[in-house]
């Protein structure tokens, strides 16, 4: 599967969107054929704790996509003022429920909420987000996990950029989340490449960036990783998403990389928007689609 490019007269701009679209058809596709040959639909639970309006509409378009591949959406929304046991009881309830073979709970929770208890009571063949400690474990390890959903979407990006073989190339993960950062230096591991974990007591960050021939920033600081931090012909990932205030009163997205000042020096970078956001929800489908066939043994 080859992403859309769009060349300029810097860096090739890698279009995120256009390649999350062919992999949600190619999921659409799979899934048909699921249903045909072993009559088995793939079914996603995500389950909301308050009205968060970014939450909302980030589970909405979840739900949406869903359904476009074919796949059952079951979207349960819980008050605020859930307590930890409730949640619990119905991650419980989705763990004995045959028709849903994803779970994912929409994180931040409610303060009151623990979320690591949360996490790992997920059942770890649903856990869809890649979360739960057994599949953190396994990740580390080399075994087969489910992986995190943005990590995976980076990586696919990176090879369609630069090939499969990344062995040897030096790369750099500014960011140490268990959500981006560790897993995505962790697939990178595996690929072979020497990697720095960078974060924000890192001395001489631009020094660190400069050796290096593919750059991940996830830190959520806008347009931190400025262009001259940049190797010639590196290849850069932004998953950072910052919103900024504009003179029309309307704001915009930026990432975590002076995209202007990048294209200069870059080989490939992604843009905010379209870059790597529409990965996370391609490869969320993608997860719920590989957990449903291992469920039932295929």
């Amino acid at each position: 599967m080859t992403a859309q490019m769009t060349q300029q007269p810097q860096a090739t701009i890698i279009d995120g969107k256009a390649f999350a679209a062919n992999l949600r058809e190619q999921i659409a596709h799979d899934v048909q054929t699921l249903k045909d040959t072993h009559h088995i639909t793939p079914g996603l639970a995500v389950v909301l704790v308050g009205e968060d309006p970014a939450s909302q509409v980030y589970v909405r378009n979840k739900g949406n996509m869903t359904r476009k591949c074919g796949m059952e959406s079951f979207e349960f929304t819980l008050p605020a003022d859930t307590t930890e046991e409730q949640l619990l009881e119905k991650i419980h309830e989705l763990n004995a429920d045959e028709n849903v073979h994803g779970i994912l709970v929409q994180l931040p929770l409610p303060k009151h909420i623990n979320e690591f208890n949360v996490i790992n009571t997920i059942e770890p063949s649903k856990d869809v987000d890649g979360f739960h400690i057994s599949n953190v474990g396994k990740l580390s390890t080399g075994q087969t996990a489910m992986v995190p959903c943005t990590p995976k979407g980076c990586l696919m990006l990176i090879k369609d950029t630069l090939g499969e073989d990344l062995s040897g190339k030096h790369a750099i993960v500014i960011g140490r989340s268990n959500i981006v950062g560790k897993p995505m230096a962790q697939l990178l591991l595996k690929e072979s490449c020497t990697v720095t974990i960078a974060h924000s007591r890192t001395r001489d960050l631009e020094s660190e960036c400069r050796r290096a021939d593919i750059v991940v920033s996830a830190v959520g600081v806008q347009e931190m990783v400025r262009g001259d931090w940049i190797k010639p012909g590196a290849t850069v990932i932004d998953v950072g998403i910052n919103r900024i205030e504009t003179s029309d009163g309307k704001g915009k997205l930026v990432g975590d990389v002076a995209f202007n000042e990048v294209i200069e020096h870059a080989r490939a970078v992604t843009p905010v928007p379209g870059g790597v956001g529409p990965m996370t929800i391609a490869c969320l489908l993608q997860n719920t689609l590989i957990a449903a066939k291992a469920i039932h043994g295929i």
